[in-house]
């Protein structure tokens, strides 16, 4: 069963939905027990990474994450903010974050281009993935004002162009992690969902439908 975490200032729903969709096991989770009975986990995001960060700490989550994801391994998908906080340092709120990758987050040049970004980007892939089978460069749905840079340039599997080319999605062995809105994304979207699901051991067996 996949848990997707509901952490109250995310779009975990949103997420639930598309793997529903797509036919996979899946649930919102909220607890260190529900995290431990999971066999993959998705960290969804809205909102900023200072706020983020917080309500993982008041659900007393972050221990049970470094344990189930950093030791135990399980696959592990962040979504937008979910990618972000993978890093150490987010200029957002002046945040310490989880730390798993080491690299920090910072706000786009709003004097080159146009702050938040919001729309479709396209996305190009750097290198084969699990995440990525079957699929070659789409178009995603984003909806951000800051970046990962991260140091370990091998982690980049995919970047997108925004005044210049940043980070989009990373894979560090067992995670994986995506800048733009899968859930929002339509069919690209739902195909790396429904791969994130087969790491998991999940497959997806509904329809890849536009429509979530």
């Amino acid at each position: 069963m996949i848990g997707v975490i509901d952490y109250k200032a995310g779009n975990s729903p949103s997420v639930l939905n598309a793997l529903n969709k797509l036919g996979a096991d899946a649930k919102l989770v909220c607890s260190k027990e529900e995290i431990c009975s999971c066999s993959g986990i998705i960290l969804p995001g809205v909102g900023s990474a200072d706020a983020t960060m917080s309500s993982l700490r008041e659900m007393d989550l972050i221990g049970v994450l470094q344990e189930r994801v950093m030791v135990g391994k399980i696959p592990f998908l962040g979504i937008c903010i979910g990618l972000q906080v993978l890093f150490e340092y987010s200029e957002e709120g002046n945040t310490r974050c989880l730390g798993w990758l080491p690299g920090k987050v910072v706000r786009f040049d709003d004097s080159l281009v146009r702050v938040p970004q919001i729309g479709w980007n396209r996305v190009a892939f750097r290198r084969e993935s699990p995440l990525l089978n079957g699929m070659k460069e789409g178009y995603f749905y984003f909806v951000n004002s800051y970046y990962a840079i991260p140091e370990d340039k091998s982690v980049v599997i995919g970047t997108a162009n925004y005044g210049a080319d940043f980070c989009s999605v990373v894979e560090s062995s067992n995670i994986y992690a995506s800048q733009c809105h899968l859930e929002k994304s339509g069919r690209t979207g739902l195909k790396l969902l429904r791969n994130f699901a087969a790491l998991c051991g999940e497959p997806a067996r509904g329809e890849e439908d536009v429509s979530c």
